[in-house]
């Protein structure tokens, strides 16, 4: 049976203050949990309806009801289990390869989705503003729907970052150059702007190669793509010059 602190604890890690002040975060669902299980992430606790998860020692999970699990769980209808994680400690950003940048993204879905996309183009680093939505937010959680376990997450000053690497620039504007007729490098940064406003003025002027993916619809009317779906095709484009 949960306590009223579990209950109490568990609630408030749905906000980042709280997060970060314990040090913890929770996925919720059989495959997300699985995931993080398999990886580096240190469980603190199991919370599940049904006696599942025999890899997990029996101190560190609970059978709860499914009422109780309605109680903790940040879905409007609840999986089965909900595992609660300690947030690691920051890895060092390796400056090789490709690495995704991203500027002001605030959408959970976007940001999931787009660690997902790093995951299945083999891209090991995504760096993001610090005004980027929490990687540990619970829905940014479901969405990576376990791709947080195998990529390198790091919130920093992309404005100074950008200023000093070594590696080639890239960004996306509606002005930029056709990346189908562009020649893209193995190695660099691609920065991926806020969903509203694009890449920010400021940093806008440190990105040397512009890029846009052109329109091919009769009526040209789209302002733009939602950025994770742009996200998707920059990607392959440049895995598939490689």
């Amino acid at each position: 049976m949960l306590s009223k602190n579990q209950i109490k604890l568990i609630s408030s890690l749905q906000q980042k203050k709280h997060r970060f002040a314990n040090q913890l975060f929770f996925a919720e669902g059989v495959k997300v949990i699985q995931e993080l299980l398999k990886s580096n992430f240190e469980l603190e606790h199991l919370y599940a309806i049904k006696p599942d998860f025999d890899e997990v020692q029996s101190i560190k999970k609970s059978i709860v009801s499914e009422s109780e699990l309605k109680k903790i769980s940040a879905l409007a209808t609840p999986n089965t289990c909900l595992a609660v994680f300690k947030i690691p400690s920051n890895e060092k950003i390796i400056e090789s390869g490709l690495i995704v940048a991203l500027d002001s993204v605030r959408d959970p879905g976007n940001l999931g989705t787009i660690l997902r996309l790093c995951d299945w183009f083999g891209i090991q680093q995504l760096i993001c503003s610090n005004e980027t939505v929490d990687i540990y937010n619970p829905k940014v959680i479901q969405a990576t729907m376990g791709s947080i376990a195998r990529v390198n997450v790091n919130y920093i000053d992309l404005k100074s970052f950008i200023s000093k690497t070594h590696l080639p620039v890239f960004g996306t504007f509606m002005d930029g150059d056709n990346i189908y007729k562009t020649t893209l490098p193995q190695e660099g940064i691609i920065v991926m702007g806020n969903e509203a406003n694009g890449i920010s003025e400021e940093l806008e002027l440190m990105i040397q190669n512009r890029l846009t993916i052109p329109r091919f619809g009769d009526l040209q009317k789209t302002e733009s793509l939602n950025v994770a779906t742009a996200t998707s095709i920059i990607l392959s484009e440049f895995k598939r010059r490689s």
